[in-house]
């Protein structure tokens, strides 16, 4: 169980609070994303950049697992992340998880001048990208030959302290999952609609046939957002506020799942679980949502732990 920081805060100290106090409530991970503009709210406003910001945050914490969900290929050649991976996971002490994707939206491409393929091309560079990634970090030496990239008798030394765990975050039926299916320890999505996912489930499942692995090999996450708090009626004045901060019209509706009450959220994300979903990340974003984050690790996160135990 974990929580989806992003790093949208306009100091350090801020984003450092937020991971201690996920540490102290029980959270297994926590992680960051690779944008370079923010997704949400004031697109000119303040985003850290993500491997220095995880490289410290690392340094500050000492258990929870410390991710980069997704890394884009444009932002950086596969051997310069693998690198700076390697460093981060051996400063943690061997609690890093890499998460890669082929790119979303994101005002730096415009801003910074740096060239977004199209899609299609997008999930060619994407397989690449974790064959060179993987090949580095879990190989002594590695050699490759593709399209995108090319690499003879590469090293990253030091070694990561650990086999770092690879998440692909994709829902494309006809590349994406396939990359998930070829190379992911750790697919993951945001929330969609329970029937739309159950249909992505079932086509990782052909892919993964298709590539001789076993689907059960796979885990899976979501990625989702609530508001929680003590009481059902002050659940749904909170909601009502956050939902009038938005606008009705912001992406972010997409990923909230309502409930006012912690059982409520239960009950929602069991449905997943029967999916086969074991990791449920938490989004947050400043303003920081404290109380929905204290509520979700007392009262959500501990029996979503049971049903995994029973299952």
């Amino acid at each position: 169980m974990g929580v989806h920081s992003g790093q949208q805060y306009g100091s350090f100290r801020e984003l450092d609070a937020l991971w201690t106090t996920a540490e102290e409530l029980g959270f297994d991970w926590v992680s960051l994303f690779d944008h370079y503009r923010p997704l949400l709210g004031d697109l000119d406003g303040p985003c850290l950049d993500s491997l220095t910001s995880l490289a410290a945050l690392a340094a500050r914490t000492d258990r929870v697992r410390c991710a980069l969900m997704v890394a884009a290929p444009a932002w950086r050649h596969p051997a310069l992340l693998a690198n700076a991976v390697a460093t981060v996971d051996l400063i943690s002490g061997g609690r890093v998880e890499l998460g890669v994707g082929a790119g979303g939206s994101d005002r730096g491409y415009e801003q910074f001048g740096i060239e977004r393929p199209g899609a299609g091309e997008r999930h060619e560079i994407l397989d690449e990208y974790c064959a060179v990634v993987t090949g580095l970090l879990r190989q002594p030496s590695f050699s490759f030959s593709g399209r995108y990239y090319q690499l003879r008798d590469a090293h990253v030394s030091p070694r990561p302290a650990q086999p770092v765990p690879l998440t692909v975050g994709a829902t494309g039926e006809r590349k994406g999952l396939r990359v998930v299916a070829r190379w992911a320890d750790n697919w993951n999505t945001i929330v969609l609609p329970i029937p739309v996912y159950a249909r992505k489930a079932e086509v990782l499942e052909r892919w993964c046939s298709a590539e001789g692995r076993e689907p059960t090999r796979i885990r899976r996450s979501i990625t989702f957002r609530t508001v929680l708090s003590s009481s059902p009626s002050r659940t749904r004045e909170r909601r009502q506020a956050y939902r009038e901060g938005l606008g009705p019209e912001h992406p972010d509706l997409h990923e909230h799942l309502d409930a006012d009450t912690p059982e409520e959220l239960l009950d929602t994300l069991g449905r997943y679980a029967e999916l086969g979903v074991t990791d449920f990340l938490l989004a947050l974003r400043p303003p920081l949502d404290v109380e929905t984050l204290e509520v979700f690790a007392t009262e959500v996160v501990p029996a979503l732990r049971g049903q995994a135990s029973d299952g």
